[in-house]
């Protein structure tokens, strides 16, 4: 049975491993697997300074991936970390990306905006439903036990996939999708009372 470094230094090695097959043989395999591993990791590092900027995080992604396909033959592991490495080219990629595009931000705030303008298709009635459907599934969720709570708030609220809260809370993919499957099931039976 692997302890949780020894699973950690497992993963580490894959994909140093894969970053060396990237870089020697051009592995288009290889750089899946980093892609798969790296990129909502990179997203996420882009949403944490800027909340809401899921295109500008996805760019972002991919400008670094590309970068990573591009520059893989230059990575020294003696002088930083694959981790430390990728993510220097992530915030070097957000700076170029936020100084190319900053210039065509501009100072009006959509909020205000927005909010001075009528709507004229308004339903009030339609808007007090959405709102007792939301308390009713914010108290749904606080009826499920902790472990179903936590499995649908990172696929639901955070927007990870299956695997990825798989990895994240550490628990087999099977036990997060039946996790999923019964919080959701209960939670109809609940918001239905």
């Amino acid at each position: 049975m692997n302890t949780v470094s020894e699973t950690i230094n497992d993963s580490k090695n894959a994909l140093l491993e894969d970053m060396t097959q990237v870089a020697v043989a051009r592995d288009t395999r290889a750089l899946e697997r980093l892609f798969d591993h790296y990129a909502p990791r990179i997203r996420a590092f882009c949403l944490s300074a800027q909340p809401g900027a899921n295109l500008m995080a996805d760019d972002i992604a991919q400008e670094v991936m590309i970068r990573i396909w591009n520059k893989a033959h230059l990575y020294n592991p003696a002088t930083a970390s694959l981790n430390t490495w990728i993510f220097t080219i992530a915030r070097n990629a957000r700076i170029d990306y936020m100084r190319k595009n900053g210039r065509y931000q501009s100072d009006i705030d959509p909020e205000e905006f927005w909010s001075e303008m009528a709507d004229e298709n308004a339903d009030p009635f339609r808007e007090a439903q959405q709102q007792r459907d939301q308390v009713r599934v914010r108290d749904g969720l606080k009826q499920l036990p902790n472990d179903q709570q936590q499995v649908l708030a990172k696929v639901y609220l955070e927007g990870k996939s299956h695997s990825e809260a798989s990895e994240e809370l550490g628990l087999p993919l099977g036990t997060v999708k039946s996790r999923v499957r019964l919080a959701l099931n209960k939670l109809s039976v609940i918001i239905k009372r």
